[in-house]
Protein backbone atom coordinates (compact mmCIF):
# COMPACT_ATOMS: atom_id res chain seq x y z
CA UNK A 1 0.00 0.00 0.00
CA UNK A 2 1.64 3.46 -0.99
CA UNK A 3 1.80 6.72 1.23
CA UNK A 4 -1.13 8.41 -0.79
CA UNK A 5 -3.22 4.97 -0.40
CA UNK A 6 -2.58 4.77 3.15
CA UNK A 7 -3.21 8.50 4.10
CA UNK A 8 -6.69 8.33 2.26
CA UNK A 9 -7.84 5.22 4.28
CA UNK A 10 -6.69 6.84 7.44
CA UNK A 11 -8.53 10.18 6.53
CA UNK A 12 -11.74 8.00 5.46
CA UNK A 13 -11.33 6.23 9.03
CA UNK A 14 -10.72 8.97 11.07
CA UNK A 15 -13.69 10.72 9.23
CA UNK A 16 -16.24 7.77 10.15
CA UNK A 17 -15.25 7.71 13.83
CA UNK A 18 -15.85 11.90 13.96
CA UNK A 19 -19.48 11.08 12.04
CA UNK A 20 -19.69 8.43 14.44
CA UNK A 21 -19.78 10.84 17.23
CA UNK A 22 -22.40 12.70 15.43
CA UNK A 23 -24.86 9.69 15.51
CA UNK A 24 -24.01 9.51 19.21
CA UNK A 25 -25.69 12.77 19.65
CA UNK A 26 -28.64 12.72 17.27
CA UNK A 27 -30.90 15.92 16.71
CA UNK A 28 -34.52 16.00 17.77
CA UNK A 29 -36.08 16.91 14.91
CA UNK A 30 -35.04 15.81 11.28
CA UNK A 31 -35.24 18.99 9.70
CA UNK A 32 -35.60 21.20 13.00
CA UNK A 33 -31.60 22.04 13.60
CA UNK A 34 -31.31 24.58 16.40
CA UNK A 35 -31.86 22.32 19.63
CA UNK A 36 -29.81 21.86 22.74
CA UNK A 37 -28.42 18.70 20.82
CA UNK A 38 -26.73 21.06 18.35
CA UNK A 39 -25.03 23.05 21.17
CA UNK A 40 -23.09 20.34 22.90
CA UNK A 41 -22.24 19.16 19.50
CA UNK A 42 -20.46 22.85 18.93
CA UNK A 43 -16.91 21.89 20.29
CA UNK A 44 -16.21 19.49 17.68
CA UNK A 45 -17.61 20.74 14.81
CA UNK A 46 -15.39 22.96 13.45
CA UNK A 47 -12.46 19.88 14.00
CA UNK A 48 -14.92 18.36 11.56
CA UNK A 49 -15.13 20.85 8.75
CA UNK A 50 -11.34 21.42 9.37
CA UNK A 51 -10.72 18.16 8.94
CA UNK A 52 -13.26 17.16 6.16
CA UNK A 53 -11.49 20.05 4.20
CA UNK A 54 -8.28 19.05 4.40
CA UNK A 55 -8.71 14.92 3.40
CA UNK A 56 -11.33 15.78 0.42
CA UNK A 57 -9.01 15.95 -1.89
CA UNK A 58 -6.83 12.45 -1.15
CA UNK A 59 -9.63 10.91 -0.34
CA UNK A 60 -11.85 11.37 -3.37
CA UNK A 61 -8.97 10.18 -5.62
CA UNK A 62 -7.93 7.84 -3.35
CA UNK A 63 -11.33 5.67 -2.81
CA UNK A 64 -12.92 6.34 -5.89
CA UNK A 65 -9.39 4.50 -7.95
CA UNK A 66 -9.97 1.65 -5.23
CA UNK A 67 -14.01 1.78 -6.11
CA UNK A 68 -13.28 1.14 -9.98
CA UNK A 69 -10.43 -1.36 -9.52
CA UNK A 70 -13.08 -3.09 -7.19
CA UNK A 71 -15.66 -2.51 -10.00
CA UNK A 72 -13.27 -4.35 -12.62
CA UNK A 73 -12.35 -7.52 -10.36
CA UNK A 74 -15.98 -7.62 -9.90
CA UNK A 75 -16.77 -7.88 -13.46
CA UNK A 76 -14.77 -10.11 -14.34
CA UNK A 77 -15.89 -12.29 -11.98
CA UNK A 78 -19.42 -12.51 -12.74
CA UNK A 79 -21.77 -14.39 -14.93
CA UNK A 80 -23.50 -13.17 -18.06
CA UNK A 81 -26.65 -11.70 -16.61
CA UNK A 82 -24.06 -9.38 -14.42
CA UNK A 83 -21.84 -8.83 -17.02
CA UNK A 84 -24.85 -7.03 -19.22
CA UNK A 85 -25.76 -5.00 -15.75
CA UNK A 86 -22.48 -4.20 -15.54
CA UNK A 87 -22.10 -2.78 -19.03
CA UNK A 88 -25.05 -0.60 -18.53
CA UNK A 89 -23.15 1.03 -15.35
CA UNK A 90 -20.69 1.71 -17.69
CA UNK A 91 -22.31 3.52 -20.23
CA UNK A 92 -23.91 5.45 -17.28
CA UNK A 93 -20.54 6.43 -15.62
CA UNK A 94 -19.43 7.87 -19.21
CA UNK A 95 -22.35 10.11 -19.31
CA UNK A 96 -22.07 11.05 -15.54
CA UNK A 97 -18.51 12.15 -16.73
CA UNK A 98 -19.04 14.08 -19.34
CA UNK A 99 -18.17 17.66 -18.00
CA UNK A 100 -20.88 19.66 -19.90
CA UNK A 101 -23.69 17.69 -18.69
CA UNK A 102 -22.94 17.89 -14.89
CA UNK A 103 -24.43 21.62 -13.92
CA UNK A 104 -27.77 21.06 -16.19
CA UNK A 105 -27.93 17.45 -14.55
CA UNK A 106 -26.83 17.56 -11.16
CA UNK A 107 -27.01 21.30 -10.08
CA UNK A 108 -22.72 20.79 -9.50
CA UNK A 109 -19.26 20.62 -10.85
CA UNK A 110 -17.68 17.73 -11.36
CA UNK A 111 -15.31 17.85 -8.96
CA UNK A 112 -17.97 18.59 -6.31
CA UNK A 113 -19.69 14.98 -7.50
CA UNK A 114 -16.64 13.49 -7.20
CA UNK A 115 -16.26 14.93 -3.48
CA UNK A 116 -19.38 13.67 -2.12
CA UNK A 117 -19.15 9.95 -3.79
CA UNK A 118 -15.93 9.73 -2.22
CA UNK A 119 -17.49 11.25 1.01
CA UNK A 120 -20.89 9.06 0.73
CA UNK A 121 -20.04 6.05 -0.64
CA UNK A 122 -19.17 3.54 2.98
CA UNK A 123 -22.81 5.06 3.98
CA UNK A 124 -24.87 4.14 0.31
CA UNK A 125 -23.03 0.93 -0.50
CA UNK A 126 -24.87 -0.26 2.77
CA UNK A 127 -28.01 -1.26 3.47
CA UNK A 128 -29.42 -2.97 0.25
CA UNK A 129 -32.87 -4.25 0.11
CA UNK A 130 -32.62 -7.55 1.88
CA UNK A 131 -31.51 -10.32 -0.35
CA UNK A 132 -31.26 -8.27 -3.40
CA UNK A 133 -28.00 -6.52 -3.56
CA UNK A 134 -28.39 -3.11 -6.27
CA UNK A 135 -24.35 -4.44 -6.87
CA UNK A 136 -24.11 -0.28 -8.27
CA UNK A 137 -20.98 1.64 -7.65
CA UNK A 138 -21.47 4.70 -5.13
CA UNK A 139 -21.37 7.37 -8.61
CA UNK A 140 -24.68 5.28 -9.68
CA UNK A 141 -26.11 5.53 -6.61
CA UNK A 142 -25.18 9.15 -5.95
CA UNK A 143 -26.29 10.29 -9.84
CA UNK A 144 -29.50 8.61 -9.28
CA UNK A 145 -30.66 10.77 -6.22
CA UNK A 146 -29.08 14.19 -7.37
CA UNK A 147 -30.56 13.59 -10.74
CA UNK A 148 -34.20 13.25 -9.38
CA UNK A 149 -33.26 16.26 -6.74
CA UNK A 150 -31.87 18.43 -9.60
CA UNK A 151 -33.98 18.38 -11.80
CA UNK A 152 -37.08 16.43 -10.23
CA UNK A 153 -37.83 13.79 -12.76
CA UNK A 154 -40.05 10.86 -12.70
CA UNK A 155 -39.14 7.83 -12.24
CA UNK A 156 -39.68 6.28 -15.45
CA UNK A 157 -37.37 8.59 -16.72
CA UNK A 158 -34.50 8.27 -14.49
CA UNK A 159 -34.63 4.62 -14.93
CA UNK A 160 -34.18 4.50 -18.62
CA UNK A 161 -31.39 6.70 -18.26
CA UNK A 162 -29.37 5.28 -15.25
CA UNK A 163 -30.33 1.37 -16.79
CA UNK A 164 -32.15 0.34 -13.63
CA UNK A 165 -35.66 -0.67 -13.22
CA UNK A 166 -38.00 2.14 -11.18
CA UNK A 167 -38.18 0.26 -7.99
CA UNK A 168 -34.16 0.50 -7.74
CA UNK A 169 -34.50 4.68 -9.30
CA UNK A 170 -36.62 4.94 -6.03
CA UNK A 171 -34.34 3.17 -3.47
CA UNK A 172 -31.74 5.43 -4.59
CA UNK A 173 -33.87 8.21 -4.12
CA UNK A 174 -34.79 7.34 -0.95
CA UNK A 175 -31.02 6.38 0.52
CA UNK A 176 -29.30 9.61 -0.54
CA UNK A 177 -31.78 11.78 0.90
CA UNK A 178 -31.82 9.43 4.52
CA UNK A 179 -28.02 9.95 4.52
CA UNK A 180 -27.48 13.28 3.72
CA UNK A 181 -30.44 14.24 6.50
CA UNK A 182 -29.17 11.43 9.14
CA UNK A 183 -25.71 11.90 8.37
CA UNK A 184 -25.05 14.91 7.77
CA UNK A 185 -27.37 17.49 9.68
CA UNK A 186 -24.52 19.43 11.07
CA UNK A 187 -23.81 20.75 7.96
CA UNK A 188 -27.13 22.85 8.45
CA UNK A 189 -26.13 24.11 12.30
CA UNK A 190 -26.98 27.30 13.92
CA UNK A 191 -23.22 29.17 14.72
CA UNK A 192 -21.50 29.04 17.88
CA UNK A 193 -21.53 32.55 19.92
CA UNK A 194 -17.73 32.90 18.60
CA UNK A 195 -18.75 32.03 14.86
CA UNK A 196 -21.89 34.27 15.35
CA UNK A 197 -19.40 37.62 15.47
CA UNK A 198 -18.19 37.12 12.13
CA UNK A 199 -21.92 36.48 10.96
CA UNK A 200 -23.19 40.14 12.37
CA UNK A 201 -19.56 41.48 11.23
CA UNK A 202 -20.54 40.87 7.72
CA UNK A 203 -24.09 42.15 8.23
CA UNK A 204 -22.88 45.14 9.90
CA UNK A 205 -20.86 45.63 6.56
CA UNK A 206 -23.75 45.51 4.48
CA UNK A 207 -26.07 48.24 5.97
CA UNK A 208 -24.70 49.54 8.84
CA UNK A 209 -26.69 47.50 11.32
CA UNK A 210 -24.62 46.25 14.24
CA UNK A 211 -25.24 42.87 16.12
CA UNK A 212 -27.80 41.25 13.17
CA UNK A 213 -27.50 36.89 13.15
CA UNK A 214 -29.65 36.22 10.85
CA UNK A 215 -32.67 36.69 8.45
CA UNK A 216 -35.02 34.65 8.80
CA UNK A 217 -37.64 33.61 6.32
CA UNK A 218 -40.92 31.46 5.73
CA UNK A 219 -41.61 29.22 2.01
CA UNK A 220 -44.28 27.03 0.98
CA UNK A 221 -43.62 24.06 -1.00
CA UNK A 222 -46.44 21.77 -2.65
CA UNK A 223 -47.62 18.72 -2.19
CA UNK A 224 -49.88 17.09 -4.66
CA UNK A 225 -50.24 13.46 -2.99
CA UNK A 226 -51.56 15.15 0.32
CA UNK A 227 -53.29 18.13 -1.71
CA UNK A 228 -51.59 20.41 0.64
CA UNK A 229 -48.55 21.91 1.27
CA UNK A 230 -45.26 22.38 4.05
CA UNK A 231 -44.49 25.48 5.29
CA UNK A 232 -40.82 25.80 5.73
CA UNK A 233 -39.05 28.36 7.89
CA UNK A 234 -35.31 29.05 7.03
CA UNK A 235 -32.77 31.47 8.87
CA UNK A 236 -29.75 32.25 6.62
CA UNK A 237 -26.57 34.35 7.11
CA UNK A 238 -25.60 36.75 4.39
CA UNK A 239 -23.63 34.73 2.40
CA UNK A 240 -27.38 32.95 2.22
CA UNK A 241 -26.27 29.84 3.78
CA UNK A 242 -28.91 28.03 5.84
CA UNK A 243 -28.05 28.40 9.60
CA UNK A 244 -31.60 26.85 10.76
CA UNK A 245 -34.38 25.27 9.01
CA UNK A 246 -38.02 24.00 10.20
CA UNK A 247 -40.04 22.11 8.04
CA UNK A 248 -42.47 20.31 9.87
CA UNK A 249 -46.01 22.45 9.45
CA UNK A 250 -48.55 21.48 7.42
CA UNK A 251 -50.43 23.71 5.09
CA UNK A 252 -50.54 27.03 4.34
CA UNK A 253 -49.27 28.90 8.04
CA UNK A 254 -48.49 32.53 8.77
CA UNK A 255 -45.04 33.29 9.76
CA UNK A 256 -45.70 33.81 13.79
CA UNK A 257 -47.91 30.89 14.01
CA UNK A 258 -44.17 28.30 12.09
CA UNK A 259 -42.03 30.55 14.59
CA UNK A 260 -43.40 29.89 17.70
CA UNK A 261 -43.77 26.41 16.57
CA UNK A 262 -40.19 26.09 15.99
CA UNK A 263 -37.21 25.10 18.15
CA UNK A 264 -35.64 28.07 17.02
CA UNK A 265 -37.73 30.09 18.94
CA UNK A 266 -38.01 28.20 22.36
CA UNK A 267 -34.07 28.24 22.60
CA UNK A 268 -34.24 31.55 21.82
CA UNK A 269 -36.70 32.43 24.82
CA UNK A 270 -34.69 29.58 27.05
CA UNK A 271 -32.12 32.15 26.19
CA UNK A 272 -30.19 29.30 24.58
CA UNK A 273 -29.58 31.05 21.12
CA UNK A 274 -28.25 34.83 20.80
CA UNK A 275 -27.65 35.42 24.16
CA UNK A 276 -24.50 36.94 24.11
CA UNK A 277 -23.70 40.58 25.87
CA UNK A 278 -25.57 43.90 24.43
CA UNK A 279 -23.87 46.07 22.95
CA UNK A 280 -25.01 49.99 23.80
CA UNK A 281 -26.15 52.61 21.06
CA UNK A 282 -27.43 56.00 22.10
CA UNK A 283 -27.77 54.27 25.83
CA UNK A 284 -29.76 51.63 24.62
CA UNK A 285 -29.01 47.45 25.19
CA UNK A 286 -29.23 46.24 21.85
CA UNK A 287 -29.08 42.16 21.95
CA UNK A 288 -28.17 39.69 19.09
CA UNK A 289 -31.21 39.68 16.47
CA UNK A 290 -32.46 38.17 13.43
CA UNK A 291 -34.30 40.37 10.62
CA UNK A 292 -37.48 39.49 9.21
CA UNK A 293 -40.46 41.32 7.12
CA UNK A 294 -43.79 42.13 8.00
CA UNK A 295 -45.36 38.82 8.52
CA UNK A 296 -43.22 38.56 12.01
CA UNK A 297 -43.42 40.91 15.09
CA UNK A 298 -41.36 43.41 16.31
CA UNK A 299 -39.52 41.68 19.14
CA UNK A 300 -36.49 42.46 20.89
CA UNK A 301 -34.36 39.87 19.31
CA UNK A 302 -36.44 40.18 16.03
CA UNK A 303 -36.21 43.26 13.96
CA UNK A 304 -39.21 43.88 11.52
CA UNK A 305 -39.50 46.96 9.23
CA UNK A 306 -41.07 50.51 9.86
CA UNK A 307 -44.68 51.10 8.50
CA UNK A 308 -45.61 54.13 6.98
CA UNK A 309 -41.58 55.56 7.06
CA UNK A 310 -41.30 59.07 6.43
CA UNK A 311 -39.29 59.87 3.23
CA UNK A 312 -35.40 60.93 3.87
CA UNK A 313 -35.98 60.09 7.40
CA UNK A 314 -33.80 57.47 9.49
CA UNK A 315 -37.20 54.54 9.93
CA UNK A 316 -36.48 54.90 6.00
CA UNK A 317 -32.76 54.41 6.09
CA UNK A 318 -33.48 51.42 8.47
CA UNK A 319 -36.01 49.95 6.26
CA UNK A 320 -33.87 50.15 2.85
CA UNK A 321 -30.90 48.47 5.05
CA UNK A 322 -33.68 45.83 6.56
CA UNK A 323 -34.58 44.68 2.87
CA UNK A 324 -30.82 44.96 1.54
CA UNK A 325 -30.25 41.81 4.39
CA UNK A 326 -33.36 40.41 3.44
CA UNK A 327 -32.07 39.40 0.13
CA UNK A 328 -30.15 36.82 1.49
CA UNK A 329 -33.03 34.58 2.18
CA UNK A 330 -34.56 35.61 -0.85
CA UNK A 331 -31.75 34.51 -2.61
CA UNK A 332 -31.57 31.01 -0.62
CA UNK A 333 -35.54 29.96 -1.03
CA UNK A 334 -34.71 30.78 -4.65
CA UNK A 335 -31.70 28.88 -4.77
CA UNK A 336 -34.12 25.75 -3.10
CA UNK A 337 -36.51 26.49 -4.91
CA UNK A 338 -34.83 25.88 -8.05
CA UNK A 339 -34.07 22.53 -7.38
CA UNK A 340 -36.27 20.25 -9.64
CA UNK A 341 -37.83 18.37 -7.42
CA UNK A 342 -38.98 21.31 -5.34
CA UNK A 343 -39.66 23.51 -8.19
CA UNK A 344 -42.72 22.10 -8.51
CA UNK A 345 -45.40 20.16 -6.98
CA UNK A 346 -43.93 17.38 -4.90
CA UNK A 347 -45.88 13.94 -5.99
CA UNK A 348 -44.82 12.02 -2.90
CA UNK A 349 -46.10 11.83 0.97
CA UNK A 350 -45.63 14.45 3.25
CA UNK A 351 -42.72 12.60 4.67
CA UNK A 352 -40.82 12.49 1.59
CA UNK A 353 -41.44 15.81 0.59
CA UNK A 354 -39.71 17.05 3.72
CA UNK A 355 -36.89 15.18 3.13
CA UNK A 356 -36.43 16.14 -0.40
CA UNK A 357 -36.32 19.77 1.52
CA UNK A 358 -33.50 18.95 3.96
CA UNK A 359 -31.76 17.19 1.51
CA UNK A 360 -31.65 20.18 -0.98
CA UNK A 361 -30.56 22.51 1.95
CA UNK A 362 -27.90 20.51 3.22
CA UNK A 363 -26.71 20.20 -0.07
CA UNK A 364 -27.13 24.25 -0.66
CA UNK A 365 -24.85 24.89 2.25
CA UNK A 366 -22.21 22.28 1.06
CA UNK A 367 -22.07 23.59 -2.27
CA UNK A 368 -21.40 26.70 -0.66
CA UNK A 369 -18.64 25.76 1.35
CA UNK A 370 -16.93 24.13 -1.65
CA UNK A 371 -17.15 27.73 -3.65
CA UNK A 372 -19.82 26.07 -5.93
CA UNK A 373 -22.55 28.01 -7.29
CA UNK A 374 -23.90 26.22 -9.48
CA UNK A 375 -27.05 26.51 -7.63
CA UNK A 376 -26.79 29.49 -6.03
CA UNK A 377 -29.92 31.99 -7.79
CA UNK A 378 -29.09 35.06 -8.70
CA UNK A 379 -30.00 37.91 -6.41
CA UNK A 380 -31.67 39.55 -9.36
CA UNK A 381 -34.13 36.90 -10.30
CA UNK A 382 -37.62 37.97 -10.14
CA UNK A 383 -38.64 36.08 -6.46
CA UNK A 384 -41.52 37.75 -3.94
CA UNK A 385 -40.41 39.01 -0.93
CA UNK A 386 -43.02 38.00 0.74
CA UNK A 387 -44.95 34.62 0.33
CA UNK A 388 -47.41 33.38 2.52
CA UNK A 389 -47.54 35.64 4.87
CA UNK A 390 -51.20 36.15 6.56
CA UNK A 391 -53.09 39.52 7.41
CA UNK A 392 -52.96 39.09 10.79
CA UNK A 393 -52.10 41.64 14.13
CA UNK A 394 -48.84 40.66 14.66
CA UNK A 395 -48.48 42.78 17.82
CA UNK A 396 -46.77 41.68 20.91
CA UNK A 397 -49.72 40.37 23.64
CA UNK A 398 -46.92 42.42 26.31
CA UNK A 399 -46.63 45.99 25.53
CA UNK A 400 -43.55 46.29 27.33
CA UNK A 401 -42.11 43.68 25.38
CA UNK A 402 -43.29 45.75 22.32
CA UNK A 403 -41.53 49.25 23.88
CA UNK A 404 -38.28 47.53 24.37
CA UNK A 405 -38.31 46.40 21.02
CA UNK A 406 -39.44 49.79 19.77
CA UNK A 407 -36.41 51.29 21.67
CA UNK A 408 -34.01 49.12 20.31
CA UNK A 409 -35.43 49.58 16.08
CA UNK A 410 -35.19 53.43 17.08
CA UNK A 411 -31.72 53.23 18.15
CA UNK A 412 -30.54 50.63 15.29
CA UNK A 413 -32.31 52.90 12.77
CA UNK A 414 -29.51 55.84 13.61
CA UNK A 415 -26.97 53.47 12.68
CA UNK A 416 -28.55 52.82 9.39
CA UNK A 417 -26.87 53.67 6.07
CA UNK A 418 -28.02 55.63 3.40
CA UNK A 419 -28.80 53.13 0.82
Amino acid sequence: MNSRTLASVLSAIVSELLLLLLLLFPFSSPLSITGDSMLNSQNFLPLIFHFLSLSQATTSHSILSSSRKRKRTHQQASDSETEDESDSQIGALAWIKDPDSFKGCFRMTSSSFEWLTALLEPLLDCRDPIGAPLNLSAQIRLGIGLFRLANGSDYLEISDRFGVSESVAKFCCKQLCRVLCTNFRFWVAFPSQTDLESVSTAFESLSGLPNCCGVIDCAQFKIIKDEGSISAQVVVDSSSKILSIFAVFRGNKDYYRVLRSSTLYKDIMKGNLLNSQPMYIKGVAVNQYLVGDEGYPLLPWLMVPYVGAVSGSSEENFNSAHNLLRLSSVRAITSLKNWGVLSRPIEEDFKMAVAYIGACSILHNVLLMREDYTALSDASENCPMDEISSQVDRRSDDNSVERIASAIRNALASRAREL
